[in-house]
């Protein structure tokens, strides 16, 4: 877990970054009604969990940078007894102080008293603008009252900025802490997936499938990162496949796109293979393909490399495999540059993890894609998807594949965080007929 001082550092090399004349507002998630007067589970808004560790609904993480009373304050519900009763425990403003490191904290109930006292004599405020409608204007709400108060001698502030140009650059570099959790987090998925090759058949349904996920995360302590894909034979060819409600044919591949949060950070791996355990020739030639590029992108994900270099290196494998096999025709650098290749590849190869399974951070730098730094955790997910109407031999529609794995770039090259579940065909078949 993270300890309350690492937590305290963030805090501290933010205001830095800030400067003493501004104040820095993140309001907690709100919880989300599923339907009626039920919620979706609560997840906690990744910016205040990155910088304070509480995980509450209705609160506010204030950052006064050179204030001499307390620069990282909270404001957070009350102890309730009977709200407790039914809800659960609250840890209160005297135990957020006490557990979390912080140096005040208030019932949320006095916010609209408070904070526009705190934001009096401060020249810069930072803030997700536009993200939750309501409490932007709240925040316009306590700015205004200063502005009222102008002619008594009260300063309001007059620059407004986005906090994440600021906190996205840090969270984009993980801390060894930070790594543990993730590569527990890796492990939690990837053995959850390898359940899952175990228990696939002929017969069953995609939420069968999804349903061995589920407990393998479950049985951790650990949830769903992201709603699972686990789409067999031409659904695999859907990107953001969601219904999980198929039958599963003998014959087929099944792709499933499956990640694990664990302590608040996310896993994000891809598996495919064949429902019956046994790759047919044209599968397991275009598996070996999507496989190597794979390979070729992990091996340019090192520092000092751009950004832009996995996808260069999987694009360049994939295009080469479909034109080996046909299913493209023309020279190796005309299909590149034409795009001839996003008829069957027509996404990126990877994003930054973290919190978030797409995590923040920007991809370019002066319209320049960015160089990869050690600390930086990336996926590595080449894929093909053969329409099951693509104009190509029959043997190869409805094919849908793709592998993804997690990587952190290291000051010598990388490290895959999740090797657990296999992708090598022999492994896979073997573990399948075990």
């Amino acid at each position: 877990m993270i300890k309350p001082a690492e937590y305290q550092r963030r805090r501290r090399q933010l205001m830095r970054h800030a400067g003493d004349d501004s104040i820095l507002i993140i309001s907690a998630a709100p919880e989300r009604v599923r339907s009626h007067d039920t919620h979706f589970p609560y997840r906690q808004d990744s910016d205040l969990w990155y910088l304070s560790g509480f995980n509450e609904p209705e609160a506010v993480l204030v950052l006064v940078p050179g204030r001499a009373a307390g620069e990282a304050l909270l404001f957070c519900r009350e102890r309730h007894p009977e709200r407790e009763m039914w809800d659960g425990a609250r840890l209160g403003p005297e135990g957020a102080v006490e557990q979390l490191g912080l140096d005040d904290a208030f019932d949320i109930a006095d916010i609209d008293d408070i904070l526009p006292g705190l934001m009096e004599g401060r020249n810069r405020v930072y803030y997700h603008f536009g993200r939750d409608p309501d409490f932007d204007l709240r925040l316009m709400g306590w700015l205004n009252r200063v502005r009222a108060k102008v002619r008594l001698g009260a300063h309001p502030p007059h620059e407004f900025l986005q906090l994440g140009h600021l906190l996205n650059e840090m969270r984009l570099f993980k801390s060894r802490d930070e790594i543990r959790l993730m590569r527990r987090a890796a492990e939690i998925a990837g053995e959850a997936h390898e359940r899952a090759m175990r228990a696939t058949r002929p017969g069953l349904h995609e939420y069968a499938i999804e349903a061995e996920l589920l407990y393998g995360f479950r049985r951790h302590g650990a949830v769903p990162a992201y709603e699972p894909i686990v789409g067999g034979g031409s659904n695999a060819c859907v990107l953001h496949y969601r219904a999980n409600q198929a039958p599963l044919q003998d014959g087929d591949l099944l792709l499933i796109d499956a990640g694990a949060e664990w302590q608040g950070y996310a896993s994000d791996i891809t598996r495919s293979f064949p429902v019956n355990g046994r790759f047919s020739a044209a599968q397991r030639a275009l598996y070996q393909v999507v496989l190597e590029a794979q390979q070729a992108a992990i091996d340019a994900a090192r520092p000092g490399h751009s950004w832009e270099a996995p996808h260069a290196a999987a694009v360049e494998v994939l295009t080469e495999g479909l034109l080996a096999h046909g299913l493209l025709k023309g020279t190796l650098k005309r299909c590149i540059a034409n795009g001839d290749y996003k008829r069957f590849y027509m996404h990126r190869t990877g994003h930054w993890l973290g919190l978030d399974v797409h995590d923040v951070g920007d991809y370019k730098i002066d319209g320049s894609p960015r160089l990869l730094e050690a600390g930086m955790v990336l996926t590595v997910e080449p894929g093909l998807y053969i329409a099951p109407d693509a104009k190509v031999a029959a043997k190869w529609r409805g094919i849908g594949i793709r592998i993804e794995d997690d990587v952190l770039v290291t000051g010598k090259g990388n490290e895959v965080l999740s090797p657990h579940a296999p992708k090598e065909v022999d492994e896979i078949e073997a573990l399948m007929a075990g």
